[in-house]
């Protein structure tokens, strides 16, 4: 066996390796925990305009998605982000998914895709917001999906992070970990802070929009 070949053959496996591994963000990006939230308005995918300060006195939690990415789908596909979406909501929390990956880009959906989406994956946020531009999330520092937000009823930044603490994206690993959103959730409604208010968000990269030279 030609010498040329050892490298060769470890540097595909490295790269369908790292072609697996998730993007991750680190905690201290975005906007800061304890301070008033970016505000935004953004479009949902029936038509509806969305303003964080109209939300003022709900807690929003902010989700951002991307249908194609498996970090995404680990979610989908077991119904946890379902789950999570539905208990929110019984539980008087604004949940909007925001599609924020930009036209063209893997992710992007138009009005009508995101709303199959959601009837067909039986999802339940309160609203999909379209963000093709990418103004929210970059407003709020999102660099991969899913990027989890919590805002408090006062407009106050109160969690950021990922969904949960097993960054991988195998159905298997979601009974194992620490549910970050649930649990963030329950603390925020029962007055209390949240124990781990920032976290390491993990996902695919977000598709911002591609700047000109």
């Amino acid at each position: 066996m030609s010498k040329l070949n050892v490298p060769r053959r470890t540097l595909m496996i490295g790269g369908a390796a790292l072609a697996l591994a998730p993007a991750a963000a680190f905690a201290s990006s975005g906007p800061d925990i304890g301070k008033p939230a970016p505000q935004f308005t953004a479009v949902d995918s029936n038509g509806k305009s969305w303003s964080l300060a109209d939300l003022r006195g709900k807690v929003v939690v902010l989700e951002t998605t991307n249908h194609d990415c498996p970090y995404v789908r680990k979610h989908y596909t077991s119904n946890n982000m379902q789950d999570q979406q539905r208990e929110a909501a019984a539980k008087g929390v604004v949940w909007l998914t925001v599609a924020s990956s930009a036209t063209g880009e893997q992710g992007h959906v138009t009005a009508q895709q995101a709303n199959d989406l959601t009837k067909s994956r039986n999802a339940a946020p309160a609203a999909v917001l379209l963000d093709p531009q990418s103004k929210v999330a970059r407003a709020y520092g999102a660099t991969v999906t899913p990027h989890m937000y919590i805002v408090d009823a006062n407009g106050i930044l109160v969690y950021k992070g990922g969904i949960d603490s097993i960054p991988s994206s195998s159905t298997a690993d979601i009974p194992k970990a620490t549910q970050y959103i649930r649990v963030a959730l329950d603390q925020v409604l029962s007055g209390k802070p949240v124990a781990e208010a920032s976290t390491r968000a993990y996902g695919c990269t977000l598709k911002y929009p591609k700047t000109s030279t």
